[in-house]
Order: structure tokens, then C-alpha cells, then sequence
């Protein structure tokens, strides 16, 4: 029972960051699109109230919060298609279908059932305006929920194939046959159920809100001590996304989750100060500083001769790391052959964030150095205290530093550059360099031969950093060829194995997929 839990975890989490990747991109330039609509900035910068600029960097600062506001679509559409697995485009457009009729369907259930509240009374009410239909404010959660049903059905009914005058209703046709009327159920269920589902997450997030730092603390150590099992997802996307991480009203809007709340208030001149919520994007405090400490202590402390050999481990990691992120080419340097230190590393996120809501600081650190030096200098330093973010920051590259110093060398932890001499050394443990120049097609036909061979794998799939496959035997799994391609390290989780990238990960995801010809993978 707990592997399948774990297994459909994975799935779903997997089937997440496909929607939250794109997400990545809607947040950097609604930020530059600040630049234009916020008056301090067109005060310090006049250029940037000429039409040339003004106009087209306001209309796309609108479209992308537009669809901030309306994530619950996007999710819909994203999940269908990672669950749906193939034909995946006539997956994702029985998924927009369904999601209209549904909105239409909560919409005339609530008519027809003299429910409605009237417009002016909506915010507070359970119920919210989308797309033009008042429908049951569910947040994310019913287009969530209706993407994984959408894409569970595609599965079992694109495979089914009638014959003669009925041809035609095969397939994805099938699929919509059956999510239409399944859309009416759940429109009825949502609208009957969800004020009691309304009342636990108003008080799971009253819990999380009123924890405090106990909260940030737990909502910091989950989100890196998870990383190993890529399940980090699930613990802010909730939070990020969704009512769980706070709701404001702004004019006529209602606005939930941490990331849209921050979005809108970065906009509104009025808002002197972020919420309080933005403290769950500080996770970045970490990712930034405190791991760049750690790189340091670990090239301090390997061996003179292996010293090169770490600095070309480590310094492209932290570069990654700090400028974007993206710390699992970091973090797997040290994971496997020190977890001690990848524990000591979870605890000091969730202090990291401690700290900064004590000291009052709400600057947005969600991601690297780019995203915060955009997202803060611009919101400013009243709104934020940016400032007193780079000062914890500092502090916390030191506590990392000597503590990994003095742990490293006082267990004999082997650490990039102090790798014990010709030992059985756990493959995932190793971060590998090419020896070789491969073309693409060499590349990939070496990963795929390393995981069994094409007609061993199943399914192939990425998230930020992994390539993410199921196999069908384990034990056709070959660690050293997959490693004479860089990677960051392997985990293996019964059948599903991933593969660390990084940055790389979409390059290395489209050559496999090229070379596998995906059209044969089914399952």
C-alpha cells in the first residue's frame, strides 16, 4: 500500500512541474512588466514612460496576470496532458472543453438551485467570478482535480478503437464523450461539498498562518529534505498556488495564493509592504547564500591534489545554484556521500526563514540572484527590506561555511575532492564529467542503452533538473553507462529512475525523446 501511496505521489508530482515550469517565465515578466506600471519606477526611469515601451510592456504585464488569476485552467490542461501520457495535444484540448463545460455547468447548478450571491457580495462568499461565470471558488483545486480525472480517462479510452459508423467516436473523441457529462457530476459534487472542503483549508491555513515561525521552519526543512524523492513539489505548490498561502482582496479581485498575492501587490503603489506570505518564498535565502557557503567549505577542504577536480564539481553547481535556483546539482554533490550535511542543510533553510520573519523582512526570494535583484530593487526597499535580506544572507554563508568545514573535517566526510581511494563508491553518490566529446544522438543512445535498452523503458518524462523514466526491469539499469554522459547523480526508486541534469535537463529529455521516436512509448 505505501509503495503504490508513493508511486502515484510521484506521479502527480511529476505531472505538477509541468505547469509550474512555464510559470517561471509569467513571474519574470510580470516583474519587468512593474517596471512600467509602478510610478516610482517611471520616476527614477522617465524613458520608461514613452509609448514604445509603456504600451506593449504593460499589455503583457496584463496578459500575464490574467493568467496568474487564472491558473486553475492552466493546471487543468498541464496535468491532463502529463497524466494522459500520449496524444497528448488531443488531451490537452478535451481538458479545455471539459474545463469550460464545467464552468458553465457550476455556473447554472448554482442558478438553478437559487444559490448564486449576488456580484457584490461575492468576495467572502465561496463563490468567484471566472471567465465571466460565477461559479464555486475552488481556487486551483477543480481544475487540478478535473485535469488528473481528464487525464486518467484518456489513458484507459485512447486505446479503445471502434469500428464502422462508430469510428469516429474513438480515441480522444471517446475521452471527451465521457468527460463531458463527468464534468456536469462534478460541478453538482463541487458546489454541494465544497464549503465544507472551504472550511478545513480556511483552518489548515488559519494552523500554518498562526504556527508562525514554527510553520516557516517546517514549510523550510520539508522543502529541501524532500528533494532526494522529488516530492519537494507538493509541498509549495499548495502554498504557492491556492488559498492555503493567504487571500486578499484588491479592488474587485480576489486574490489567493503567495505567488499572485505578491504579483498584485509588486503592482499596487498603495501596498507599503508585501504580506506577510511572501515569507514562503524565502526558501531561496538558502539556494543563494548558504549553499554557496557549503561549496566553499567543501573545496577548502579537499585534497590539494583533488582540488581541481572539485572546483570543476562544485563551481558550475553554485553558478547554477545562485543565479537561477536550481540547486540539485549542488545539493547531490554532497546528498549521498554526506547526508548529515543535507540534514544540517534542511535545518538551516527552515532557520534562514525564521530569521527573516523576525527581523520583519518581506523581500520575495523564491528563486536565484536574477529573480530576487529584479523582483526587489524594484518593488523597493520599504516594500521589501531587501537589504536586511542580503545582510541575514552573508550571515548565513558563514554558518554554512564553518559548520561544513568543521563537520567535513572533523568525520571525514568525503565530500567532493575527499573520495575514499578505489572503493565500491555508491554510483549516486558521484557527480561524473564527460571523458569524451559525444554527439546528441551518442548521448542519448548511451542513456538509453544504460537504462536497458529502448524496450526497456516506459515512460519519459522532466521536471526542473531530472530526467524522470520508469523502466520495466530494474536490473537492466547500467549506472556506468548512463555516467559517461554528465549528470548529477542517480536515484533509483523501485522502477522509476532519475537522472540529474540541471539546466540541461529539457536538451537532454528532447534528444532522448528523439532517439526513443515516443510515438511507441504507450504506457
Amino acid at each position: 500500500m505505501k509503495e503504490k501511496f508513493m508511486k502515484s505521489a510521484e506521479t502527480f508530482s511529476k505531472a505538477m512541474v509541468q505547469p509550474i515550469m512555464s510559470l517561471s517565465v509569467v513571474g519574470l515578466i510580470v516583474t519587468f512588466g512593474v517596471l512600467t506600471t509602478n510610478p516610482n519606477m517611471v520616476k527614477m526611469l522617465p524613458f520608461l514612460s514613452n509609448d514604445f515601451i509603456r504600451i506593449p510592456m504593460t499589455m503583457m504585464y496584463e496578459a500575464m496576470l490574467f493568467v496568474i488569476n487564472n491558473l486553475s485552467v492552466i493546471f487543468c490542461v498541464g496535468l491532463a496532458a502529463a497524466i494522459g501520457k500520449v496524444e497528448k495535444a488531443q488531451c490537452s484540448i478535451v481538458a479545455l472543453i471539459s474545463y469550460m463545460s464545467y464552468l458553465v455547468c457550476s455556473n447554472q447548478f448554482l442558478k438553478l438551485t437559487d444559490t448564486l450571491v449576488e456580484p457584490a457580495k461575492v468576495f467572502g462568499s465561496g463563490q468567484a467570478m471566472i471567465f465571466g461565470l460565477q461559479v464555486t471558488d475552488t481556487g486551483v483545486f477543480a481544475g487540478m482535480l478535473l485535469g488528473v480525472l481528464i487525464g486518467l480517462v484518456h489513458r484507459k479510452t485512447v486505446k479503445v478503437n471502434f469500428k464502422g459508423a462508430l469510428a469516429l467516436y474513438s480515441s480522444s473523441r471517446l475521452t471527451l464523450l465521457v468527460a463531458i457529462p463527468m464534468t456536469a457530476l462534478l460541478a453538482i459534487v463541487i458546489s454541494l461539498g465544497w464549503p465544507a472542503v472551504q472550511g478545513v483549508i480556511r483552518h489548515a491555513a488559519t494552523f500554518i498562518s498562526g504556527s508562525g515561525i514554527f510553520g516557516l521552519f517546517t514549510f523550510g526543512f520539508l522543502d529541501r529534505i524532500l528533494i532526494p524523492t522529488g516530492l519537494h513539489h507538493l509541498v509549495y505548490m499548495p502554498l504557492f498556488y491556492s488559498e492555503l498561502g493567504g487571500v486578499i482582496q484588491m479592488g474587485s479581485e480576489t486574490i489567493a495564493g503567495v505567488i499572485p498575492i505578491a504579483m498584485a501587490e509588486m503592482k499596487n503603489p498603495e501596498v507599503l509592504q508585501f504580506s506577510s506570505s511572501i515569507l514562503f518564498t524565502t526558501v531561496g535565502l538558502a539556494k543563494v547564500f548558504g549553499l554557496s557557503g557549503a561549496a566553499l567549505a567543501m573545496y577548502k577542504t579537499a585534497k590539494p591534489e583533488l582540488k581541481n577536480k572539485a572546483k570543476g564539481i562544485l563551481l558550475p553547481a553554485v553558478f547554477t545554484s545562485v543565479l537561477v535556483g536550481m540547486t540539485e546539482p549542488l545539493e547531490f554533490a554532497f546528498l549521498f556521500c554526506a547526508p548529515l550535511l543535507f540534514l544540517i542543510h534542511a535545518i538551516f533553510t527552515g532557520l534562514g526563514m525564521v530569521a527573516l520573519s523576525v527581523l520583519g523582512v518581506t523581500a520575495n526570494g523564491s528563486a536565484g540572484a536574477i529573480n530576487f535583484i529584479v523582483t526587489n530593487v524594484v518593488a523597493g526597499v520599504e516594500k521589501t527590506g531587501w537589504p536586511m535580506y542580503v545582510l541575514v544572507g552573508i550571515v548565513m554563508f558563514a554558518v554554512y561555511y564553518f559548520t561544513f568545514k568543521f563537520l567535513i573535517v572533523k568525520l571525514n566526510l568525503h565530500t567532493p575532492g575527499r573520495e575514499k581511494e578505489k572503493t565500491d563508491e555508491n554510483p549516486e553518490s558521484s557527480i561524473t564529467k564527460t571523458k569524451k566529446e559525444f554527439s546528441s544522438n551518442e548521448k542519448a543512445v548511451c542513456i538509453i542503452d544504460g537504462l536497458g535498452g529502448k524496450g526497456n523503458i516506459t515512460t519519459v518524462d522532466n521536471c526542473f533538473t531530472r530526467l524522470r523514466v520508469s523502466v520495466i526491469d530494474i536490473e537492466l539499469v547500467n549506472d556506468d553507462l548512463i555516467n559517461q554522459i554528465s549528470n548529477s547523480g542517480i536515484v533509483r526508486k523501485g522502477n522509476d529512475i532519475q537522472i540529474i541534469y540541471g539546466l540541461d535537463v529539457g536538451q537532454m529529455r528532447k534528444i532522448v525523446d528523439e532517439e526513443l521516436n515516443l510515438n511507441t512509448i504507450t504506457q
